[in-house]
């Protein structure tokens, strides 16, 4: 029989996933009300590591310093010059934002500490039951929420709790460590491949002599074609020669891709980043996603509970998000789905090679919350209009 819960396991806030997502969550509660009881869950302890690309975008530190966590970065070289390519196409050009590269091990550890500094508790517990009552979420049947936030992953078993959802497109990915090849110092490379789109390995530089590497690509959504290991890393010294040699804490990951539309349910339990099905359907991109979601259900959880509603916390946020995401995300559907094409891949490459703003317009489409501009879109049709002449 399980224990009764007692009133010190009842919280104002229950975090679960202490990830970017979930730390910034916290962090964003407690900036709008320092009095909340926070309490974050994650089944590891810190520092851990974690697969991802490991890209800080400049719109993820816009974020962190909503939420004063912006010197998380401190000691780590910013990143300014993107190279993409395709076969015989390509582009390297300077982003109007620096990037940076750090790795989850380190990145989510300094958003933890900040986290447990602004006042939220931190708990190792694998979460494994959720119940949604009518005053409050029950979680293994020994700790309750006013509201339930659930910041834990593609595999969340908190989105599990509020029904069955459609399965959405998948990507999957390999991620390494490799020493930083001249070719790569002080860039962020992106190469496409052949395979299923979108597809492609990276090598993005951290800075250290070290650099973060791999490839993903998309997969059947009954996992028929998944591709193996050994291809991933077939493909990624294909793709960027060298840089499986030496690599090291090789690390698979499914990334739940964004689509046209996103739902949040109404009442207590809310979802964010990966957990909520936000991942950039063009370049895998999920930390910015991650915080930014973080940032608005942290202050949807803290205004309803202040409002003395907390089951009106999922209709806050989810109009908070569609406000900042929505015609974003049918941006980025639209232009995962034309980037399923390789002609358009290498119009894209063509057009931002010829045009700067049209460079700038890819970047904060795959990188931040970018749209696909008159602009971009006048270049990518001319550079399109070009292949067929050609052909």
């Amino acid at each position: 029989m399980a224990r009764a819960v007692s009133s010190d396991d009842t919280w104002d806030l229950v975090v679960v996933g202490a990830g970017p997502a979930g730390s910034v969550t916290a962090l964003s509660a407690l900036r709008a009300a320092p009095h909340l009881r926070v309490l974050l869950l994650d089944r590891a302890d810190f520092p851990r590591d974690k697969c991802c690309g490991d890209g800080i975008a400049p719109h993820v530190g816009d974020v962190l310093r909503e939420v004063g966590a912006e010197s998380v970065t401190a000691g780590w070289r910013p990143v300014d010059v993107l190279r993409l390519s395709r076969g015989d196409h390509a582009v390297s050009g300077r982003m109007r934002r620096s990037v940076w590269v750090i790795p989850r091990e380190v990145l989510d550890a300094r958003l933890v500490a900040h986290a447990v500094a602004a006042g939220a508790t931190l708990r190792r517990q694998r979460v494994r039951e959720v119940k949604v009552g009518d005053d409050a979420v029950t979680l293994d049947g020994t700790l309750r929420a006013r509201v339930l936030v659930g910041a834990d992953g593609a595999e969340s078993v908190v989105r599990s709790a509020l029904g069955p959802a459609r399965a959405p497109r998948r990507a999957l990915a390999l991620r390494g460590y490799a020493p930083t090849l001249p070719q790569g110092a002080g860039r962020q490379l992106i190469r496409y491949g052949e395979r299923r789109q979108p597809s492609y390995a990276w090598a993005f530089d951290r800075g250290d002599g070290w650099s973060n590497v791999g490839y993903g690509e998309l997969v059947d959504r009954d996992g028929a074609q998944r591709p193996t290991r050994a291809l991933l890393l077939d493909q990624l010294e294909l793709l960027l020669p060298g840089y499986v040699e030496g690599g090291t804490a090789w690390r698979g990951h499914h990334l739940p891709l964004s689509g046209w539309r996103w739902d949040q349910p109404d009442g207590r339990v809310l979802l964010a980043g990966d957990a909520a099905g936000l991942v950039n359907p063009m370049t895998g991109e999920g930390i910015f996603y991650a915080t930014l979601t973080g940032l608005l259900a942290g202050r949807a959880a803290a205004g309803a509970i202040a409002d003395g509603s907390p089951a009106a916390a999922g209709a806050a946020y989810r109009a908070s998000v569609h406000r900042r995401l929505s015609r974003h995300l049918r941006h980025t559907w639209t232009a995962s789905q034309l980037t399923r094409r390789p002609r358009v891949v290498r119009a894209g490459i063509s057009a931002a090679a010829r045009d700067p703003a049209a460079f700038d317009g890819l970047v904060e489409l795959g990188l931040g919350d970018g749209r696909v501009t008159a602009r971009l879109g006048l270049a990518l049709g001319r550079s399109l209009l070009t292949q067929t002449r050609t052909w």
